[in-house]
């Protein structure tokens, strides 16, 4: 039997829906409109653009304000492969279907491989680009070590999926303990998942496309060689919750942080700050997936201001 919930929801969001092909395959974006420069906004791994709904409709008034999912995700074909290279052209064609010659570039986590990538490789068609806690080398040997003593698992245990009020639930444990108000991501939530007919839900995505993400992602390294963008750099405090949620919980998770995810952080500020020749760093509160929810504004102040002083040649 579905729950009440999965009856009763509609999404309310200001944008509007569609697809376009690029580069061989069928993606599906969001648009929230706005007038001037385009900004596009590229999501993680294992996530959708519905991700930025409660962020994007803050720069609309300044900007055409779009988010795809990347191949693999989402709505998006799900036809490999899905390395940095390949998702890259796939963003020159998103561009291309969409009739935009140049834009910014805003990427969350694995994004920050691709709006990298694309500075690098097609510098003409990037006005600059911001790192939401994407400002790291994802390939890194050292970070592929660190997955391997995760302290929780990406993957929902079967009663998670019992229900999508249970799904939700593992979520926001795991993921935005500090976010009170689940609204704000739940059309993120809902497109992760499938409602079945008795109730349950599955993840749109297939395991083999996700193990082949998570394996592309910890593998395919960065360099900043040609790299010539203004560039803002965003980072969070700690990866996962290390002050809200379950105790035990958190006290996994300030271990592994401290062993772990903190000397990686720090070389990776240092790094993008050797490498880039024109790059701000701003650290927020907050953690790796619920900082632009937690820190909202000041996030949202720091972009409006870095891309404002780009629009002008500064």
């Amino acid at each position: 039997m579905k729950t009440q919930t999965s009856v009763a929801w509609s999404e309310t969001a200001a944008h509007k829906s569609g697809f376009v092909t690029a580069n061989g395959i069928r993606l599906h974006y969001l648009d929230w409109g706005g007038l001037g420069p385009v900004l596009i906004l590229i999501h993680g791994g294992l996530d959708n653009a519905h991700i930025f709904d409660d962020f994007a409709p803050a720069f609309a008034d300044n900007f055409r304000v779009i988010a795809y999912d990347l191949r693999g995700h989402g709505r998006s074909d799900a036809r490999g492969p899905f390395d940095t290279s390949t998702r890259t052209e796939d963003l020159c064609g998103f561009m291309d279907s969409l009739g935009v010659a140049k834009a910014y570039l805003a990427g969350w986590s694995l994004g920050g491989s691709d709006i990298t990538a694309m500075a690098s490789t097609h510098p003409e068609r990037v006005d600059g680009i911001v790192y939401l806690e994407g400002g790291y080398d994802w390939g890194d040997p050292a970070l592929a070590d660190a997955f391997k003593s995760l302290p929780i698992d990406f993957l929902p245990s079967a009663s998670a999926m019992s229900s999508l009020d249970a799904y939700r639930k593992y979520q926001k444990e795991i993921w935005f303990p500090a976010v009170s108000d689940t609204s704000r991501f739940e059309a993120y939530i809902r497109e992760l998942v499938a409602v079945q007919s008795d109730g349950t839900v599955q993840p749109r995505m297939t395991d083999s496309v996700t193990q082949e993400v998570l394996r592309t992602t910890l593998t395919d390294r960065r360099d900043y060689t040609n790299f010539r963008t203004p560039a803002l750099a965003i980072y969070a405090d700690t990866f996962f919750d290390v002050r809200n949620g379950d105790p035990a919980q958190r006290a996994k998770n300030l271990d592994w942080e401290q062993k772990y995810m903190a000397p990686f952080r720090a070389a990776s500020i240092e790094r993008v700050r050797r490498e880039l020749p024109s790059v701000e760093i701003l650290k927020v509160p907050g953690t790796h997936k619920g900082f632009v929810f937690t820190s909202r504004e000041e996030v949202v102040s720091a972009m409006q201001s870095f891309l404002g002083g780009t629009k002008k040649g500064l």
